[in-house]
Formats: structure tokens, C-alpha cells, sequence
């Protein structure tokens, strides 16, 4: 192991916990009662956007009256909670890829388009919480990603230079997000994203988080 510092960033949603079905339950069932048709091809290309976004998106294509979009947002939240709390699991491999890197000595951080009240719900649902120095949401940045402010916070916050930062993502946005900071990055599509191009902006791609290794910790810090 070299004499720096290193630190690695975890996304949240689909690498430290299975969260898109509460999304999308979430995301359904609050916009359905304010009357919006959501539609699963259109639910697609929303998964990548912070929560604001979401709802923006869905208000300019079905405008309702009653309730302002900063209430649906809350709602939709406040859902996206309960069901991480009642049906949230954690992806397998993540306990053993965070032990792995707490015994290198790196640094753990976390960023995520998510909003900042649902990070610690997660990390007690999946028992992680003690792993974690720093944590960043991209609510408190003026973009989210693509853009990679929110991952330069957490590498701030930890005190490591965005060159010795590693990233594990889960989305193509995610991926360019950790790359336009300057960080190595770890993809881990799910399956049927797996294909898209996107990934290959990756330094690494992997099948399941649960494949990390020693080995692939080396390659990414030797510059392979």
C-alpha cells in the first residue's frame, strides 16, 4: 500500500442498498393521486434525477392543481422512507467491500442524488452506518449529478484529493459525475443496463459489487 491517502465514495441507490423498488413505489403512488399518469418507459429515464427533478418532470408534462410541487417532492420522500424502512436490503458484498477498505486505511464517503434525510435511514437499515466519515447530498449542491460538485464535497470533507478518490456507481450519470471530479470509478450496472456504452467511461466494470477484490483495488491504484 503507497504512503497516500486514499479515500473511496459510494453512490447510494443500488450499490450500498436495493432502493429502486421504493422509488418506484413511492414515485407512483404520490403522483397517481395527484392525478399523473406515470408511465413506465418515462419512470426509466427519471431514475437518475434528484427527487427535485422528478417532480419538476412530472409537473410539466401532467400539470396538477392542489399541492405545490415542494409538497409532492416531501410526499414522495417521506414515502421512499417508510418503504426503506419496512422493505429496503442492502446489496450483497457491500459489508465485505467496506471491511476491505476500513482495513487498507482508506477513508469512506458517500455521495447521492437522494435527498440528504434518507442517508441515514439507509445506513441504519443496512447496518453500515459506522463506516462512513463523510456524507454528501446533491440537494445541498446547485446541480446534481452529472455535474460532480457532489462528489468533490465528500472528497473535500474528507480531506482527499479527487485523484486518490475511488467511486462505485451504479448509473451512467453517476459514472460521469465521479469522472468529470477527477476520480477512479467502479461500475456496477444492474443487469440490464449492463450493455450501455455510457459504462465504459468506468475505470473498472464489474457484474455484482460482491466481485471486488484485493486484486481490483490493486490494478485501480497502480494505474491499470
Amino acid at each position: 500500500m503507497p504512503e497516500k491517502s486514499y479515500a473511496v465514495i459510494f453512490d447510494m441507490d443500488g450499490v450500498l442498498i436495493d432502493s429502486e423498488p421504493a422509488w418506484k413505489k413511492a414515485e407512483k403512488e404520490v403522483f397517481t393521486a395527484v392525478g399523473v399518469n406515470v408511465l413506465p418507459e418515462l419512470s426509466e429515464t427519471t431514475a437518475s434525477m434528484t427527487t427535485t427533478q422528478v417532480t419538476r418532470f412530472w409537473y410539466d408534462r401532467q400539470p396538477w392543481n392542489g399541492k405545490s410541487l415542494l409538497q409532492v417532492e416531501h410526499e414522495v420522500i417521506d414515502r421512499v422512507g417508510h418503504f426503506i424502512i419496512r422493505e429496503g436490503k442492502p446489496i450483497p458484498g457491500i459489508r465485505e467491500v467496506l471491511e476491505l477498505f476500513r482495513k487498507k486505511g482508506f477513508k469512506i464517503g458517500l455521495s447521492t442524488n437522494s435527498p440528504a434525510r434518507l442517508i441515514p435511514l439507509v445506513l441504519e437499515k443496512t447496518e453500515i452506518t459506522d463506516y462512513f466519515h463523510a456524507v454528501s447530498s446533491s440537494e445541498h449542491e446547485k446541480e446534481g449529478k452529472p455535474h460532480p460538485s457532489v462528489y468533490l464535497s465528500t472528497a473535500k470533507k474528507l480531506g482527499i484529493p479527487s485523484a486518490n478518490c475511488i467511486v462505485f456507481e451504479d448509473s451512467v450519470h453517476g459514472v460521469m459525475a465521479a469522472k468529470n471530479a477527477g476520480m477512479k470509478t467502479v461500475a456496477i450496472p444492474s443487469e440490464a443496463d449492463y450493455p450501455r456504452k455510457g459504462f465504459d467511461l468506468a475505470d473498472l466494470k464489474l457484474q455484482k459489487l460482491a466481485d471486488f477484490n484485493q486484486e481490483y483495488l490493486d490494478l485501480l491504484l497502480n494505474g491499470n
